[in-house]
């Protein structure tokens, strides 16, 4: 009897050892995840500006003194070689007449001393020394003369003239700007880019110039300073017009829009990237909310998020937050940014 009762035991007790043990049950981390697509990469970007000549002349004398007369004021049409401003010319005629004055001295001194030395009186050295005195008087009196021109201000191109910065009856010296004239022919749009945006524009970038009310005009980025400007931090950059327009006015209000980015280019947040090394890669979620990590290529970064150029489709769905706990296999329950599922 008792050992049936031992064997029954043994029996048992090998049954539950034998029993396999159900694994725990294990559940799907949530994690935020979004359709790629919803967010759009290619919002367009706008920036005010101002219409101006591609090429703008600040214009001075060559020379100081009084000016005594300015012809033109802001918004006067020019035309080359037209009489803008002029200096008092008293100064610069009396030294003009002194010039003058020596050079007819020279010039009859060193016609005395070639008929001298025709005649054996005087040695070369005493000529050679009469003609180097011409030639510096000569210099002196077209030097003086080409001073006096200079008391006269003149439009070298055709223009507008965009800003008046001195005034008749004050004294400017040498190079000191007078006048700034706009040149007659190309005009363009004048922008700011700010530092959190330079990154996307290059030269060459196609856009759109919004005047008023009228259909926008195709132009395209010509300039792009490197270098930010030190008060508002931003860099200056010149639209240029690709077809010449019609009725633009310089100092017109613009608008300049940027042309989207290519067509499969694809905005995913910043937070959604996975570095590999130095290869970005984002989380892929499958029908069965699986993930697995794919390589991307990004074109630019954004303060708004990452730009996919290239490894990314519109429409598949991609983890958007808490991308570095994740593991290739792991199932995942998805939670879309609204608090969905």
């Amino acid at each position: 009897m008792k050992s049936t009762l031992l064997l029954i035991s043994l029996i048992g007790l090998l049954a539950a050892c034998n029993k396999e043990t159900a694994p725990p049950v294990r559940n799907a981390r949530p994690a935020l995840t979004l359709i790629v697509g919803a967010m759009a990469a290619g919002t367009a970007r706008q920036y005010s500006g101002e219409v101006c000549a591609r090429h703008e002349l600040v214009l001075s004398f060559r020379v100081g003194g009084k000016i005594v007369q300015r012809q033109v004021e802001a918004g006067t049409e020019v035309k080359a070689g037209q009489v803008l401003a002029r200096l008092d010319q008293a100064d610069a005629g009396l030294v003009a007449g002194e010039a003058e004055a020596k050079y007819r001295l020279a010039e009859n001194d060193a016609r005395r001393y070639r008929e001298l030395r025709g005649r054996g009186f005087v040695s070369q050295s005493a000529l050679d020394a009469k003609e180097t005195a011409l030639k510096a008087a000569g210099a002196q009196a077209g030097l003086t003369h080409n001073q006096t021109a200079y008391t006269t201000l003149r439009a070298e191109h055709d223009g507008v003239v965009t800003a008046t910065l001195a005034e008749a009856g004050q004294v400017v010296s040498a190079g000191q700007p007078v006048l700034r004239l706009a040149e007659a022919g190309e005009t363009e749009v004048a922008i700011a880019i700010p530092e959190d945006q330079f990154a996307q524009r290059h030269v060459g970038d196609a856009a759109q110039v919004l005047l008023g009310n009228e259909a926008p005009l195709s132009g395209r980025l010509r300039e792009l300073s490197s270098s930010a400007d030190p008060v508002s931090r931003t860099y200056p950059a010149r639209v240029a017009f690709v077809a010449a327009p019609g009725q633009v006015a310089l100092g017109m209000t613009a608008r300049v829009r940027f042309e989207p980015g290519a067509a499969n280019a694809l905005l995913v947040p910043l937070s959604a990237i996975y570095q590999q090394g130095r290869q970005p890669a984002v989380w892929i979620v499958a029908a069965n909310h699986s993930v697995s990590l794919r390589p991307v290529q990004i074109s630019a970064y954004r303060d708004d998020g990452a730009v996919i150029s290239g490894g990314l489709q519109a429409g598949e769905r991609i983890v958007s937050a808490g991308a570095h706990r994740l593991s290739t296999g792991e199932i995942i329950q998805p939670v879309d940014a609204a608090g969905g599922q």
